[in-house]
């Protein structure tokens, strides 16, 4: 089988790390692309690595100094600080994955020097879609939000046009490209994995029924409608945990519902199989979310999910079985579930797992990895543009 000379680029690491590393095992990484200092980067032989934490400087120096509300005014400085960079430096490949929004420059380069794949690989649904979403749903919940900026939106389309292929994790974002128009044979879906040595059951402590949300505290995922649904419910020996960082549009959204629940402090990576495992269920209310890494963590915890269509929910749950799918927006379809589980605690033994079954037949990180490659080969086997229809 001939090799492969895989680059991956993406500004501060995320899934696309965790790609890097598998790829790595593989034989098949032939350079990461990141913004984040080499000693932030773990994992990865340093001879495969190309850094520019000079992109990302202005952001540490807000957040040292107390003005991290400031730096999403740094942002298309440094999205197009970060695109340049990359177009400049990117060394030969035959694939070249790129977290979306990041790797216009990179896309033409690979593609016109290098004769490379090109892959757009983007965490949520397509860019236009989301926009309008999330600008109905702050008009919804009367919340200012900042508008997705149209310089975004020009440039992420220009990128899903000028790539081979868009790499999606949810069906949910998949059919979003397809409403907006992009051909369907250019979109895959490849679900995210998740680090199975890391996240595994640890016994409860308690009898309490935890309702945990693990997410950022804003209009895009719904927090609202979780305290909603639990606001209406009788539930003794209860409570409600979020864990998750405070936004502009935080106070708005919690203030109604002052009292009714807990804030969990950060808590180190090592700990998070810990949070999850304390919890009952896990509730994702997203209105709008790629896919939601948390749903599989708090699978492979064994913990039942409660997570809206808007998610990757549907591509791993089984509903009735490890878990259950709402609509979104609708507290009270998440009230009807958490009653249910409340009620009937041997069901929920038996859903959390199911769920923990579940994730682990879909398997980590690597599993992911293969499918790419997978994807890889038989995209350049047949020839880009057969498979593209262009």
């Amino acid at each position: 089988m001939t090799p492969l000379r895989v680059s991956v680029a993406s500004l501060t690491g995320t899934h696309s790390l965790d790609l890097a590393r598998e790829l790595d095992a593989l034989g098949l990484l032939d350079t990461y692309y990141c913004g984040l200092p080499r000693f932030r980067v773990r994992g990865l032989p340093q001879k495969q690595l190309r850094t520019c934490p000079l992109v990302l400087a202005p952001h540490a120096a807000l957040r040292w100094t107390g003005f991290s509300r400031l730096e999403r005014h740094l942002t298309r400085t440094t999205t197009e600080a970060y695109d340049r960079w990359l177009g400049r430096v990117l060394g030969p490949c035959d694939v070249l994955q790129v977290l979306s929004s990041y790797g216009l420059r990179a896309i033409r380069r690979a593609k016109s020097e290098y004769g490379a794949l090109t892959i757009c690989d983007r965490g949520s649904s397509h860019i236009r879609i989301q926009a309008r979403i999330l600008a109905e749903e702050a008009e919804r919940c009367g919340v200012r939000i900042p508008a997705v900026a149209p310089w975004v939106i020009e440039k992420e389309e220009t990128e899903y046009a000028e790539a081979d292929l868009i790499f999606v994790p949810s069906t949910f974002a998949y059919r979003s490209f397809i409403e907006a128009g992009i051909r369907p044979d250019k979109v895959v879906i490849t679900p995210y994995g998740v680090r199975l040595e890391e996240y595994a059951p640890v016994p409860k402590r308690d009898q309490t029924f935890r309702i945990l949300c693990v997410a950022m505290l804003t209009v895009r995922k719904g927090i609202g409608y979780l305290l909603e649904a639990t606001s209406g419910l009788s539930l003794p020996n209860s409570e409600v945990v979020l864990r998750g960082t405070w936004e502009a549009e935080s106070r708005a959204l919690l203030a109604p519902f002052a009292g009714r629940y807990r804030l969990q402090p950060p808590v180190p990576r090592a700990h998070l199989a810990d949070l999850y495992s304390q919890a009952s269920v896990l509730v994702l209310p997203s209105v709008e979310d790629g896919f939601g890494l948390v749903i599989a963590q708090a699978m492979a915890c064994g913990v039942p999910v409660i997570a809206t269509t808007h998610t990757g929910g549907p591509d791993l749950i089984t509903e009735g079985k490890d878990g259950f799918i709402v609509p979104p927006r609708s507290a009270a379809a998440i009230g009807e579930r958490l009653q249910f589980l409340y009620d009937h605690p041997d069901k929920r033994a038996a859903m959390g797992q199911a769920a923990l079954e579940k994730v682990r037949s879909l398997g980590g990180w690597g599993d992911y990895a293969r499918r790419v490659v997978c994807t890889y080969r038989s995209r350049l086997s047949t020839g880009t543009e057969a498979a593209v229809g262009q």
